[in-house]
């Protein structure tokens, strides 16, 4: 049996966790195409490449979610 996580809704107070959501989700853009390309390449060089860049993307993801976290905490304190 599966546990099902819902999806937290985060509804954007101002104008940085606006930017902020808008980054993370062209992020998982970013990381969706690069796990697409991943799955087409056959070259070793080329598969390097795009694991370098699925690592490089999936480091800015982690490090864009941390920060909206750290936004949404704040703005529960000052709530």
């Amino acid at each position: 049996m599966a546990i099902i996580k819902k999806k937290k809704d985060i509804t954007p107070v101002n104008d940085e966790e606006k930017q902020l959501l808008r980054e993370l989700k062209e992020t998982k853009n970013a990381l969706d195409t690069a796990y697409a390309n991943l799955s087409y390449v056959v070259e070793p060089e080329l598969i390097d490449c795009c694991i370098y860049e699925l690592n490089a993307i999936q480091l800015r993801y982690k490090f864009i979610l941390s920060q909206v976290k750290k936004v949404d905490t704040l703005n529960k304190n000052i709530d």
